[in-house]
C-alpha cells in the first residue's frame, strides 16, 4: 500500500498539505504474480523460457485477422467504430452459441456475455457473487490469477485436495458441508498449472455436492479445444445435476490470438444479468472493432482448422518436452502426460527446492515456474510447471540439457 509518510512536501502553498489517500485495503494481501514477475525476469531472448503459458505467435493467423478487420473498417465503420451493448456482438455470440453446441453444449446467443478476455469474466462473477468473507472453493494447486481475484474480493479462499486426476470428490464433499462455499472454481479440461483433466464420473461428482450444497461452480475452460489425444470428456456445465448453477468461461486467446482479448461467459439468466450489469460499471462493452473483426474472421476462415494446425504443433512439442525430462530432471523425478492444453506438472523428488533452484537455471538461460505459489494450501517445494507450446521441438531439447545442468 502507497504509505501517506511517501506524499510530496508542497512548499508553495500558504497551508498544510494534507497527505495523499492510501491505497485501498483490499490490496494489502494480494500480490503480483509470480509468473509474470518471471517472464519479466526471462524477457532476454537467448532464455529459452518453459515460463509463461504463451500461445506459440508463429501460429497466429495473422494474415486471416488482418483481413478481418480490413473487411469489417471498409463494409461497416461506424458500427465498427461506435458504442455497441454490453452483452456483446449478435454475430460473435451466435458463433460462440453454435460452436459450443456442437462440443455437447446445447447454447443460444442470449444465454452469453462477452467479455474483455476469460479474466474478465471471472472478475464479473466475482463481483457479483462474493462478498467479502465469502468462502471459494479451489482446486490445488490453482490458477494464479483466480486466487489474486479472489483475494481482492476480500473471499476466505478455501483448497480443495486434488491427486492425479484432478479434485478429490470426497475432499469436496467434506469441505463443502463443513465450510457452506458461495462457489466452487475449477479448470476441469487441462488444467493450469497441473495439464490435468477432471474424468467423467468426478465431474458428475463435482455437479451432485454443488445441487447438495448449493454452491456456484464456476467452469473455467481456455484450453479445451487443445486435445492432442484421448477422447472428449462433457462440460461439468452440461450435467443436469447442476446446469441452473454452473458458469461456463470460454476464450479466443489460445485459439485466435490473446491481444484480442475476447472472452465470454456462459451463465443461468439471473446470473448473467447480474453480470452486464457489473460489466456496465467496469466497461460499458468490450471493444465493437474486436468483436466485429472475430465475429467476420469465424465467418470467413474456418478456425476448426486453424485450431487442427495448433494442435499439430503443440502435440510435437509436448512429445518432445516428455521425451527429454529424463534427461533433464534429477533421478526420483516425476510428471504427467496431459492430454491437451499447455503444461507439465512436474515433481522433483524430497531435499530439491524448485524456487530456489530457478535462480541457478536462470544463470544456464533456462526458467520454468516453480509450483508452490499455484498452491492456497500447503505448498510443495519440489513441483513445477513447464510450457511447451512457445518453442520449437529443437529449442525444448535445447532448453532441457541446459535445465540438466542446473541439478549438477
Amino acid at each position: 500500500m502507497l504509505s501517506a509518510a511517501s506524499a510530496p512536501v508542497n512548499a508553495t502553498l500558504p497551508f498544510p498539505v494534507a497527505p495523499v489517500p492510501a491505497t485501498a485495503a483490499r490490496l494489502a494481501d494480494v500480490g503480483s504474480s509470480p509468473v509474470r514477475e518471471i517472464l519479466a525476469l526471462t524477457a532476454r531472448p537467448e532464455v529459452i523460457s518453459f515460463a509463461g503459458g504463451l500461445p506459440a505467435p508463429e501460429l497466429f493467423d495473422v494474415e486471416g485477422i488482418r483481413a478481418a478487420y480490413d473487411r469489417v473498417l471498409t463494409d461497416n465503420p461506424e458500427y465498427a467504430l461506435q458504442y455497441s451493448t454490453t452483452e456483446g456482438d449478435p454475430e460473435l455470440r451466435a458463433t460462440v452459441a453454435d460452436r459450443l453446441t456442437a462440443r455437447e453444449l446445447p447454447t443460444g446467443p442470449d444465454d452469453l456475455l462477452v467479455t474483455t478476455g476469460s479474466q474478465q469474466a471471472l472478475t464479473l462473477l466475482t463481483t457479483a457473487l462474493v462478498e467479502p468473507g465469502s468462502v471459494v472453493l479451489v482446486e490445488d494447486p490453482c490458477y494464479l490469477a483466480a486466487l489474486q481475484t479472489f483475494g481482492f474480493a476480500g473471499a476466505r479462499v478455501v483448497p480443495v485436495p486434488t491427486d492425479d486426476q484432478g479434485i478429490v470428490p470426497a475432499a469436496l464433499e467434506e469441505i463443502a458441508a463443513r465450510e457452506k462455499p458461495t462457489l466452487l472454481y475449477l479448470v476441469p479440461t487441462f488444467q493450469n498449472p497441473t495439464g490435468r483433466t477432471l474424468p467423467a464420473e468426478r465431474r458428475h461428482a463435482v455437479a451432485e455436492a454443488a445441487a447438495r450444497y448449493g454452491f456456484w461452480i464456476v467452469e473455467d475452460d481456455p484450453y479445451g479445444e487443445l486435445r492432442y489425444e484421448g477422447e472428449h470428456v462433457p462440460f461439468v456445465a452440461a450435467d443436469p445435476a447442476a446446469a441452473d448453477r454452473t458458469v461456463l468461461l470460454g476464450s479466443f486467446s489460445k485459439v485466435m490470438a490473446p491481444g484480442l482479448r475476447l472472452g465470454y461467459l456462459r451463465a443461468p439468466a439471473g446470473l448473467r444479468r447480474a453480470c452486464v450489469i457489473t460489466k456496465q460499471a467496469a466497461d460499458l462493452h468490450t471493444s465493437t472493432v474486436d468483436q466485429a473483426a472475430a465475429a467476420r474472421y469465424l465467418r470467413d476462415s474456418d478456425l476448426d482448422a486453424h485450431v487442427e494446425v495448433i494442435r499439430a504443433a503443440y502435440r510435437e512439442r509436448r512429445d518432445a518436452m516428455l521425451e527429454g525430462l529424463p534427461g533433464a530432471l534429477p533421478e526420483g523425478s516425476g510428471w504427467n502426460r496431459p492430454e491437451g492444453g499447455m503444461f507439465i506438472w512436474a515433481t522433483l523428488p524430497e531435499g530439491h527446492d524448485a524456487t530456489a533452484l530457478l535462480t541457478t537455471a536462470i544463470g544456464h538461460e533456462v526458467a520454468y515456474v516453480p509450483g508452490a505459489p499455484f498452491f492456497c494450501g500447503e505448498p510443495d517445494p519440489g513441483a513445477m510447471r513447464l510450457s511447451f507450446t512457445t518453442h520449437s521441438p529443437d529449442e525444448i531439447r535445447e532448453g532441457l540439457r541446459r535445465l540438466a545442468k542446473s541439478f549438477t
